[in-house]
């Protein structure tokens, strides 16, 4: 089966719809080491949040962002994600979002829950969440979800192995919340046809990819990378930047309502 149609069905009836604004988070937290760049100090973080506040724009969830892009509400939201499971996330992320009336979705590694980043040999050993703060964290409203079962890049994975990282990684996590897990994000970002199809089978909503990609779309939605370095004016360009690269790539991000289209055909 031909992914790119399979993935792309219902574009038609949301063609004007352009890719949302989404910022891309890992760690939050003090960091001295930090070579691969994924670490926001909480300060920085602070001020972004209140950058984005000040600015009239609310930083939301995907799902909850997608859900308001169906219904037109979405002109001043801006999707929040936090990748890989840190437990910085609850700690020092978790606290500012809330006093702003603001959400996010943070994707966790089920296979790696307690224990730590050793997918990163060059970088610090950073802890990520346990099982119990995930449960409390989507007991609270935060949308939980699948960053892979065990942080393995799926391009290139078997069709075993890619439903183990896509199926698996759902079934655990919605048997630890107690609830349905309808986001995927891609570890490392990457993503070819048959990860993105995979994706789609196993019942995922949608799915976060990083880069425009001809693949751009409900399973691959493109996000803004958020350093140490981003005050207010770089958040801006940075978000001009994203709709240039949607202009360019001519790629359209269907609506929940063309999802739901697509689901019962």
């Amino acid at each position: 089966m031909d992914a790119e149609p399979a993935l792309r069905r219902g574009l038609p009836a949301d063609a004007a719809r352009t890719a949302p604004w989404i910022l891309m988070y890992h760690s939050v937290t003090y960091e001295e080491h930090d070579p691969y760049l994924l670490t926001v100090s909480p300060e920085r973080f602070a001020a972004q949040m209140a950058w984005l506040a000040r600015s009239g724009r609310r930083g939301v969830g995907v799902r909850e962002l997608l859900r308001a892009r169906a219904a037109g509400r979405a002109a001043r939201l801006v999707g929040l994600t936090f990748d890989d499971g840190y437990a910085d996330f609850a700690r020092h992320a978790a606290p500012v979002l809330r006093r702003h009336g603001f959400t996010a979705s943070a994707y966790v590694v089920p296979d790696l829950l307690g224990g730590h980043n050793g997918w990163d040999p060059d970088g610090p050993r950073k802890p990520l969440l346990t099982a119990d703060e995930v449960v409390e964290l989507a007991a609270a409203g935060w949308e939980i979800g699948s960053h892979g079962l065990s942080h393995k890049a799926l391009p290139g994975l078997s069709a075993a192995e890619l439903a183990e990282q896509a199926q698996g990684s759902r079934r655990a996590l919605e048997h630890l919340v107690g609830g349905p897990v309808t986001g995927f994000c891609y570890p490392y970002g990457a993503v070819d046809r048959a990860a993105a199809e995979a994706v789609r089978e196993a019942g995922y909503q949608y799915a976060c990819a990083i880069g425009h990609s001809e693949l751009t779309g409900r399973f691959a939605l493109p996000r803004c990378y958020v350093g140490d370095r981003d005050g207010g004016l770089r958040l801006l360009a940075k978000q001009g930047r994203h709709h240039w690269r949607d202009a360019v790539t001519g790629r359209r991000v269907p609506g929940p309502q063309a999802a739901e289209r697509e689901a019962v055909r």
